[in-house]
């Protein structure tokens, strides 16, 4: 990582010219697709198992915390990028990693996971702490802190060491919460279209908090995603959609394989 607040990730003129925005049928199938317009083209989303979702877009495939078995992978583009929050193993995994990483796929990862990568992904990978900034093919990305603040749950994430992400293509921002609670940072985002909201007691937060935020931030559109977890701390998305109201169009995609999907 350099010293510097913004750095820059090289990309190679082969991959970049190899880009495809061309979803793909069978996962298009397995898991709904929707697609945002940008002025370089769409990003289309396919949220894959939990936290992790795969973005086509016009700067290249990026997944986000892919974990799980290759074979969910196997029907999207191969990766350009991976971003990676945080070190739990519900958001990196690093033998998932070493089955999804091509050549050229380049990894953006929590200081916390970047000291875990092997050799082989350290030299492929940047390292952004909470409030750096870095650019992608033309993308801005920006990390955004995501921690606890209840008492109790302080030691789940820590404040200062994982990551959420804010990606600004041109005419586009898409905000990816992480693992987190309702937090300040959260709460002061501006002109965010896309946002991806954490659910889950007692490791983030519960849907009342995360519509709370989602009333003040105002995305335009807003995924709930991890909300599955343990000792009950299951969260409706459907609930939370109903506390969200107006304030933001609720998109709930099929994260875990079971749900019916809005015709």
């Amino acid at each position: 990582m350099t010293t510097t607040r913004r750095h820059f990730l090289a990309t190679s003129a082969a991959a970049a010219s190899a880009i495809t925005l061309l979803p793909y049928a069978a996962s298009a199938a397995a898991h709904a697709a929707d697609m945002f317009p940008t002025t370089a083209g769409d990003v289309t989303v396919h949220p894959v198992e939990h936290a992790s979702f795969v973005m086509e877009t016009p700067v290249g495939t990026i997944y986000n915390d892919p974990v799980g078995d290759a074979s969910l992978y196997a029907d999207y583009p191969a990766p350009d990028l991976i971003l990676i929050t945080h070190e739990h193993g519900d958001h990196y995994n690093a033998d998932t990693l070493v089955a999804i990483v091509g050549e050229n796929t380049q990894i953006i990862a929590n200081p916390a996971v970047f000291a875990m990568l092997s050799d082989d992904m350290k030299a492929k990978a940047s390292e952004m702490a909470n409030g750096a900034t870095a650019e992608y093919n033309g993308m801005t990305i920006d990390a955004i802190p995501a921690y606890n603040t209840t008492e109790g749950r302080l030691q789940n994430h820590p404040e200062g060491r994982d990551n959420g992400y804010v990606l600004t293509f041109d005419g586009l921002r898409v905000y990816i919460s992480g693992d987190t609670e309702d937090i300040p940072e959260m709460r002061a985002l501006e002109n965010i279209d896309v946002a991806f909201i954490c659910m889950n007691l007692p490791y983030t937060m519960g849907k009342e908090a995360a519509a709370s935020a989602v009333a003040e931030f105002k995305p335009t559109y807003v995924y709930p995603y991890h909300y599955r977890g343990q000792d009950g701390g299951t969260q409706n998305p459907e609930e939370f959609a109903a506390l969200v109201g107006d304030t933001a169009q609720v998109k709930i995609g099929n994260w875990y394989g079971d749900e019916v999907m809005p015709a």
